[in-house]
């Protein structure tokens, strides 16, 4: 008699590389380059596939930005939804037809099925749902073979690797340390669910936090091999609405609210995002006046902290450094985070409180001079 065959879950999900649909490619790559410091090494797309993309790198990060060139490829209805976004978190596994399968079978849609490539870098790959209009490619690479290019793109003539040392500048960014995802009320579970038996992802983390009169809730899930976390958002029904339905109604929807470069030197990275032009959320005097009774600095200067507007979280592991650029997106959706982690674990949501009340202290000090 023979045995039942055992689904085993896939376990080695990384990230490959993150797919951006943009109204104007040439645009965004004068943007990730001039600002952010990426590299254009490849390109992809033809008038016949009707799209137009070039590939951006920086660090172990791939960022593919893609222009619909006809009304029938699918960059064309995201763009027109959404506006330029998020669109494709490719995951990479040792074995894309059995990840196919077992994302389907748990609640995936099949979008793509398992094809073969004939002397590309990739090797097979498939395309499954993920959250809102977001998908997952899977990518399985030839053996041996970690990074790479998307499926049918071409290096461009003479460009190298990138080097992963600092620019002139001293700009380094390394990697994804994470999405932030907003997700409509009542879905934050569903996405959970879908991660957990879909993917594998392990949740980690989950927290309710309160700002004032508004409240989100929040979990955490990430790949079994901790390269790929989600951190879901999603408004609390029974609080004042805020930052994150002000996200689902100009995105129309669940999405990418923004992604987190991890950086060695976060000053070092922010201090040279700065001077290319990168515009910060700026933080309130008296945040850095509360900083030193809640936390002993385990790195930087409180000042240069404070010049460069550069906030600091504390958790069982250590200390995370982070900071949000003001986001550029006409509709006010996506923006992208920089953060230094040295030991820390968590996503530095005690910033949300300290930022909170420092703006409350602020303003009451401001109402006594007025009197």
């Amino acid at each position: 008699m023979t045995s039942p065959q055992v689904n085993t879950v896939v376990d080695d999900f990384e990230l490959d590389y993150v797919e951006m649909y943009v109204r104007d490619v040439d645009e965004q790559v004068a943007l990730w380059r001039d600002s952010y410091g990426f590299v254009e090494v490849a390109a992809g797309g033809s008038p016949e596939q009707g799209f137009r993309a070039t590939v951006m790198s920086q660090g172990a990060m791939r960022l593919v930005l893609t222009e619909a060139t006809t009304e029938q490829h699918p960059a064309f209805d995201y763009v027109s939804a959404h506006g330029d976004g998020i669109a494709d978190i490719a995951l990479r596994t040792g074995d894309v037809r059995k990840a196919f399968r077992q994302a389907v079978d748990n609640g995936a849609q099949s979008l793509a099925e398992p094809v073969e490539h004939a002397g590309d870098d990739v090797a097979i790959s498939a395309t499954v749902s993920g959250f809102g209009d977001v998908v997952h490619t899977l990518v399985q690479r030839r053996p041996g073979q970690k990074a790479g290019l998307p499926a049918g793109f071409r290096w461009l003539p003479g460009v190298g690797e990138p080097s992963h040392t600092a620019a002139a500048d001293g700009l380094r960014l390394l990697e994804i340390d994470h999405f932030a995802v907003c997700a409509n009320v009542g879905e934050l579970d569903a996405i959970v669910e879908l991660y957990e038996k879909s993917f594998g992802f392990d949740e980690i983390f989950a927290e309710r936090i309160v700002v004032g009169a508004q409240a989100m809730l929040s979990k955490v899930v990430q790949s079994k091999s901790g390269e790929v976390t989600f951190t879901i958002l999603q408004p609390d029904p029974e609080a004042d609405p805020g930052q994150i339905d002000e996200f689902l109604k100009n995105h129309v929807g669940s999405g990418v609210q923004h992604v987190a470069f991890a950086a060695d030197d976060v000053v070092r990275s922010v201090g040279a995002l700065a001077g290319r032009g990168v515009e910060f959320l700026t933080t309130p005097d008296a945040y850095y006046s509360l900083l030193e009774q809640r936390i002993s600095l385990s790195k930087h200067s409180l000042e240069s902290l404070h010049e460069l507007n550069v906030l600091v979280d504390e958790d069982h592991a250590g200390q995370l450094f982070q900071i949000f650029a003001r986001s550029t997106h006409p509709r006010s959706t996506l923006f992208f985070e920089v953060i230094e982690r040295c030991g820390a674990e968590t996503f530095g949501s005690s910033n949300i409180k300290a930022l909170y009340e420092a703006v409350e202290m602020e303003r009451l000090a401001n109402q006594s001079k007025s009197l």
